[in-house]
């Protein structure tokens, strides 16, 4: 991913990762073989999903970002590597953050503006961290999913180990780490090298050194890098009434502005901070340059937030030997025991801990069409019913009493694009049907109800029933009703040919997943047959660099469904198989097999030669089609003249619209999800 910067993947201090990578000296060469290592779970996923990806207009290849990960591990295994990996949970009750996140929400919606107009870039899919957590779980790497920031707990990890943290986070040059900070962008995994004289093979990889750095800034101790760090503003902001302090901070001569003035700034703060023994004495001379009545506040948030710096108290050993994860702030959080297993777990999503915790979300913006509505918008009502059981769930617990407010309706802000800005909207919570308003459906006893329960409310916030999906393989089962929902709710309306060229894209996968299945009874010859065919087919056809937006929109609010749809099962104790994402999006397929459809209709037959895979497409294509009306698409169908009439009214009547279009299907189909939304 070199030259490309991506959007909310460069972390920690400002300028500090180039500011240590243009000494090669702060870095020592490691042979990196039979040892222990903690990964941060966040860098490596973005890591790989852009190392893996040749472009990203098209919504994420899961399958080429799962293959990444299994790579990946393969080489630290070969290398007798025990690595762990430790992931970000939710954002923490008191949203510290907050400022941090918006900036990269809005630096990811420039970024998908840009690739939506044909400029370079890249951009996080979707659905690529729970690819990730699928592809950890598949391949049995040891990982856990933190309940708020992860740095603090993998640097408690890595020195309780003596092991080295791999990330892209420069915070961990801050922390005092016994086993070292190695770069991701200097791990050469892909260059597994024989031993020299020795059995086995090894990592060619840097480890930052934070004793050669320190000495490069004469008598600099390393317990003065906390207070560096926070000077120069971390992913938690820069401290305030600093500019009195920095005007008279000598700098050294020749570097106004720019980067080198960034830089120069850095090398004239490590310089003045060397003459002092500690932290104390240090904080003490910065204050004296603040008007007195400002010095005890910024004195205490500067001590505060070196905190941010010391190894977490949470013992994750624990974790990886005994399942059990302790922590202060789970404990003070007042959620259920199940509930923070499951988020320790990577089983529930901390999407949901922030909707409960915080009553607050942000949804990730995606290459879509920025003058229509969010592609989100197709997914609330599933997203509001998630919010009726958290908030319903949660009315008495002590997470949620600080933040009751009398007759306001229990609701959550979400962080979304409106056009080409990040807005914050109020979305009120879905009021559960009569059905399912007793006390079992509280948090803390949900997963007590009955699957069938639990079933059917998932299902009826899909607009299906359980008959109707049981023609359909059980795994596919969920995906399915999403894609039923999605035709139902989405505006503008699915086209015919988006919905065979997804339904297309799903059988190729699962034809790939019986070819590739260990189970040789699994595969027959026809089966083969069409699955070489089949590669024939895509080796010519993905060189079409063509791209629809429309289209593009309309399988970002799949991705969208899809997502809320993931979150909802995970919440019920997943009623329905949780599909592998990996063998079922693959954005480049979909749009390649949607602009052939196009000009040749006759590839709807590209699975002919496998009986078995023809069958699945039409059992797929007539679910789907069965839970609309008869002449659904052949309304969504419409020559040019009549697209242009309709856009002409709809300016007329744009005052008077809903802006949630599928609200009337919500109220006709489900009859429970209480749609609102309040600027």
């Amino acid at each position: 991913m070199r030259g490309k910067r991506a959007p909310g993947a460069i972390m920690g201090v400002p300028g500090l990762t180039g500011f240590v990578g243009e000494r090669g000296a702060f870095f020592t060469e490691l042979r990196l073989r039979d040892t222990k290592l903690v990964i941060d779970g966040s860098s490596l996923y973005h890591r790989l999903c852009f190392s893996s990806a040749a472009e990203f207009r098209r919504g994420g290849d899961y399958g080429a970002l799962a293959a990444t990960v299994r790579r990946f591990f393969g080489s630290l295994r070969a290398c007798g590597v025990a690595a762990v990996v430790v992931l970000d949970g939710g954002r923490g009750a008191a949203d510290r953050k907050l400022p941090t996140l918006r900036d990269r929400a809005a630096e990811r919606l420039r970024a998908a503006h840009g690739l939506s107009r044909g400029q370079g870039g890249c951009l996080l899919p979707l659905l690529a961290r729970h690819t990730f957590v699928q592809a950890l779980r598949r391949l049995r790497v040891p990982f856990v999913q933190c309940f708020a920031e992860a740095d603090r707990e993998i640097a408690a990890l890595a020195s309780r180990w003596g092991c080295p943290v791999l990330s892209l986070d420069s915070d961990f040059c801050v922390f005092d780490l016994p086993g070292g900070y190695c770069p991701l962008s200097r791990f050469q995994w892909q260059e597994v090298c024989p031993g020299d004289g020795e059995p086995g093979c090894f990592i060619p990889a840097l480890c930052f050194s934070a004793d050669s750095f320190c000495g490069r800034f004469g008598r600099l101790q390393k317990s003065l890098l906390p207070l560096f760090a926070v000077l120069c503003g971390n992913d938690y902001g820069e401290v305030p009434a600093l500019q009195g302090f920095f005007g008279k901070l000598p700098l050294p001569a020749g570097s106004p502005g720019g980067r080198r003035g960034k830089r120069g700034l850095m090398r004239g703060l490590l310089e003045w901070l060397a003459q002092f023994p500690g932290p104390a004495e240090a904080v003490e001379h910065v204050v004296r340059h603040l008007k007195e009545r400002r010095r005890e506040e910024v004195r205490e948030l500067l001590c505060s937030s070196m905190e941010d710096y010391t190894p977490s108290d949470v013992n994750l050993e624990d974790f990886f030997q005994g399942g059990k994860y302790e922590c202060e702030a789970a404990r003070n959080s007042g959620l259920p025991q199940w509930v923070l297993d499951g988020l320790a777990k990577g089983e529930l999503s901390p999407f949901l801990s922030d909707a409960l915790i915080l009553r607050s979300t942000f949804l990730h913006v995606q290459v879509e069409n920025m003058q229509r509505p969010s592609a989100h918008s197709t997914a609330l009502p599933i997203r509001q019913v998630i919010y009726g059981l958290l908030l319903k769930a949660s009315q008495s617990s002590e997470a949620a009493s600080a933040s009751k407010q009398a007759n306001k309706p229990p609701g959550v802000f979400e962080f979304d694009r409106i056009q080409k800005t990040l807005k914050k909207t109020f979305v009120q919570a879905a009021n559960l049907p009569p059905h399912f308003c007793d006390d079992h459906f509280s948090l803390d006893k949900l997963t007590e109800v009955p699957m069938s329960c639990r079933q059917m409310l998932l299902l009826e916030t899909l607009g299906v029933t359980m008959s109707f999906l049981e023609s359909v393989p059980s795994h596919l089962q969920l995906p399915v009703a999403v894609t039923c929902y999605w035709t139902h709710c989405s505006e503008p309306k699915v086209k015919l040919l988006q919905l065979k060229a997804l339904l297309l894209m799903i059988v190729s996968e699962e034809l790939d997943r019986i070819t590739n299945d260990p189970d040789p009874t699994a595969l027959h010859e026809d089966d083969s047959i069409a699955y070489n065919q089949f590669l024939k087919w895509k080796e010519k056809k993905l060189q079409n660099k063509d791209f629809d937006l429309d289209a593009a929109h309309s399988f970002c609010q799949w991705q969208c469904c899809l997502q809320m749809g993931l979150y909802l099962n995970q919440l019920l104790s997943t009623p329905l198989s949780e599909p592998d994402l990996s063998r079922l999006y693959s954005g480049t397929l979909v749009h390649s097999l949607y602009q052939e459809l196009k000009s040749t209709p006759s590839v709807e037959n590209l699975f002919s030669s496998s009986p078995k895979m023809t069958q699945l497409y039409q059992v797929l294509l007539n679910t789907v089609k069965s839970s609309v009306s008869p002449d659904f698409f052949q309304k969504v169908t419409e020559t040019k003249s009549e697209s242009r009439k309709k856009k002409k009214a709809s300016k007329k009547t744009k005052a008077s619209r809903c802006p949630i279009p599928e609200t009337q299907y919500l109220h006709d189909v489900n009859r429970f999800a209480s749609l609102g939304v309040d600027d």
